[in-house]
C-alpha cells in the first residue's frame, strides 16, 4: 500500500511542472526506500545557492559524477539526521558520489548552522548543504516540486525524498524518507 501510494507520488510530481517521465519500481530493489527509477530519465532542475562555506553550489556542477539532491533542515528533530547519514554512509562507500542537501528552513539554516549539522553527523566535503533567502529558494523547491510550511512547535513540515541524479545530468531514481545508504549504491551500481 506504502509503495503505491508513493508511486502515485512519484508520478504526479513527475506530470507536474513539465517533466515528461514518470517513476517505475527498480526490478532490483524489492524493499521499501530502494527507490523508483524515474522514466525517461529527465535532465535534473539546475540551481545556484550557496553551500555552507559561501561557494555557489549546484548539481550542474557536479556533472561526471552520481549526485543526490535532497531537502533537509537543520534543526530537524526526526527524518532529516536520518536521511543524511544514510546519504553520508553512501558517499563514505562511493568516493563518486555528491549530496547537495537544500534547506527548507532559510530563517535558522545560517552557514554556521549547516557547518554544526554537517560536523554533527559526521558528513564530508563531498556533502554540500545550501541556503539563500525563501526568495531565492521558492523556485528550487518549485522545480523539485517540494513543499515547505510551517510545522508545529518551531519544526516544518516538507516533502521527504531523494533524487538520484546521473553523471550525465540525469533525474534517475526516487528514493522516499526511507532511504538507505545500500539503497542509493544498488541503484548507482544498476546504472554502471
Amino acid at each position: 500500500m506504502r509503495r503505491a501510494l508513493l508511486l502515485a507520488l512519484a508520478v504526479a510530481c513527475a506530470g507536474c511542472g513539465g517533466s515528461k517521465h514518470t517513476a517505475v519500481e527498480h526490478p532490483a530493489a524489492p524493499t521499501q526506500g530502494d527507490g523508483y527509477v524515474l522514466h525517461p530519465p529527465a535532465p535534473a532542475p539546475s540551481f545556484t545557492l550557496a553551500d555552507q562555506a559561501g561557494r555557489p553550489t549546484g548539481p550542474q556542477q557536479d556533472r561526471g559524477h552520481w549526485t543526490v539532491v535532497t531537502f533537509l533542515y537543520t534543526r530537524c528533530p526526526d527524518v532529516c539526521p536520518l536521511i543524511a547519514n544514510q546519504l553520508g554512509a553512501a558517499q563514505r562507500r562511493n568516493q563518486d558520489l555528491r549530496v547537495i542537501a537544500v534547506s527548507v528552513d532559510p530563517a535558522h539554516d545560517t552557514p554556521a548552522a549547516r557547518t554544526k549539522f554537517l560536523a554533527d553527523h559526521q558528513l564530508g566535503a563531498r556533502f554540500r548543504f545550501v541556503s539563500g533567502t525563501r526568495a531565492a529558494l521558492r523556485p528550487v523547491w518549485a522545480k523539485y516540486h517540494i513543499a515547505a510550511l510551517p510545522g508545529p512547535q518551531g519544526t516544518v513540515s516538507h516533502s521527504s525524498y531523494e533524487i538520484l541524479i546521473d553523471p550525465r545530468g540525469r533525474e534517475r531514481v526516487l528514493f522516499d524518507a526511507k532511504v538507505t545508504a545500500r539503497s542509493v549504491l544498488r541503484a548507482i551500481d544498476s546504472f554502471s
